[in-house]
């Protein structure tokens, strides 16, 4: 089974899935508590889109494949 990373919420009593998704029983599971959210959680996560808006403006030109001069030897292809 490929791992995968689900939404979930606890309601007080059980973890909750937030989307429906087949799991076969006795699935092992990894759950991992988050912090609760506040304004300057989503400011934070915010933050690294607008850096990138701020750097490349709505007229940027795209990079094409054939544009690159030399190619990265240690680049993995991801």
């Amino acid at each position: 089974m490929i791992m995968v990373s689900l939404p979930a919420h606890f309601d007080g009593k059980q973890i909750l899935l937030d989307a429906p998704y087949p799991l076969e029983p006795d699935t092992k599971l990894l759950v991992m508590v988050l912090p609760q959210e506040d304004d300057a959680h989503e400011d934070w996560l915010r933050l690294p889109v607008q850096r990138l808006t701020d750097a490349y403006g709505d007229m940027e030109e795209g990079y094409l494949l054939d544009s690159i001069l030399e190619a990265n030897p240690n680049y993995e292809g991801r």
